[in-house]
């Protein structure tokens, strides 16, 4: 956690640097033999695909707290946590990315997340003003939107409302009955298999035995955690902005606020950031010399599908730009502003200008 103290105070360049050399270290461990071999032999075993709705908060790191190796789980973050199955883009890529795991014969497991704090109610949620049942009211009704377009059988697509306690990083794993699996209370992983059956019987049991191996891994992360005593981050001391898609390699607490590109609404997600830099400025939680928007799109192909996604980052950025310009103005001359694309393969981050904004 010394280091994330300690870069949240350098001056705005070195901070910027830090984070294009932590996205560069991200790809190179993503993209070594070791990494690939692992993620082919996990999905050999366990083909379920599995996605996660979940907040923008860094200490939401689904692969870490389950040991899952990188590349195995989809990520579809947002500041707040906060989706809509009818925003016409997250019901497209969410749709597009379910019928494609569907028609290479793999099933889908869509984990619904919401955060909480139980030592400290003010860890939890921003989005929802730490209000718990709010959110898990709200993942309630993602999962009605997911049954009314993928079905209610569950055989083929599993919407499985999943809590993520921070302060320890469990898992709780709601079922249709209202009954919770809480991973932090006294289970073993011996128990595991017997109690996923009893309380998940409408769920697939390949599906079953492809979210065994995490339920496994949280187990051991959680008492690994309980072993190290870790301190817990209170403050949010957030000096970046990111837009769009791409973000994994930023799992680090109370660094950025993530904004899915989901929303129809995108001015209203950004006003919201914008406004917690700026707070964090004035209390003096980080330096007030600049913060950064970064704006990234992801692409699968060369050629036409790169091309499309430079137009949109390039989109993104100049519309998050004006917005802040527009309703920040004081905060605007401060805007470091970067754009970037990223190699969906590689999981590389390139940019494509920077730095910019009102500032330079």
């Amino acid at each position: 956690m010394s280091q994330t103290v300690n870069i949240n105070e350098q001056p705005i360049a070195s901070r910027i640097d830090w984070v294009f050399d932590l996205a560069q270290r991200y790809s190179a461990e993503f993209c070594s033999p070791d990494a690939f071999l692992a993620r082919e032999r996990y999905l050999a075993l366990h083909p379920t695909a599995i996605a996660v709705l979940k907040c923008m908060d860094g200490r939401i790191n689904i692969p870490v707290a389950t040991k899952t190796p990188p590349g195995i789980i989809q990520p579809f973050r947002n500041l707040g946590g906060m989706f809509d199955m009818g925003w016409p883009h997250l019901g497209e890529v969410l749709a597009q990315y379910v019928q494609r795991m569907i028609k290479s014969g793999r099933r889908v497991l869509i984990l619904i997340t919401y955060h909480f704090s139980r030592g400290d109610a003010h860890r939890g949620c921003s989005g929802f003003g730490c209000d718990t049942e709010a959110a898990i009211a709200h993942t309630r009704q993602i999962r009605r939107q997911m049954e009314a377009i993928f079905g209610v059988a569950h055989d083929s697509v599993y919407p499985l409302i999943c809590g993520f306690e921070t302060d320890e990083d469990a898992l709780l794993l709601h079922n249709s009955d209202g009954c919770i699996l809480d991973l932090s209370a006294d289970m073993t992983a011996d128990k595991l298999e017997s109690e996923l059956a009893l309380r998940f019987n409408d769920m697939p049991q390949e599906m079953r035995s492809d979210l065994l191996p995490l339920l496994v891994g949280n187990l051991s992360h959680i008492n690994g955690l309980r072993q190290e005593k870790r301190t817990l981050t209170i403050e949010h001391r957030e000096w970046m902005i990111c837009l769009g898609r791409g973000f994994d390699f930023l799992h680090t607490p109370n660094l950025a606020l993530i904004i899915g590109p989901y929303s129809p609404d995108l001015a209203d997600p950004i006003r919201k950031a914008a406004s917690i830099i700026e707070n964090n400025m004035k209390a003096g939680r980080i330096p007030d010399d600049g913060f950064l928007l970064l704006a990234s799109v992801p692409y699968d192909e060369i050629g036409v599908d790169r091309a499309r996604a430079v137009m949109k980052s390039d989109f993104l950025s100049k519309f998050a730009a004006e917005v802040i310009e527009r309703e920040f103005p004081d905060l605007a001359v401060k805007m470091i502003l970067h754009t970037a694309v990223l190699d969906w393969n590689s999981r590389r981050l390139e940019t494509l200008s920077g730095p910019g904004g009102a500032g330079n």
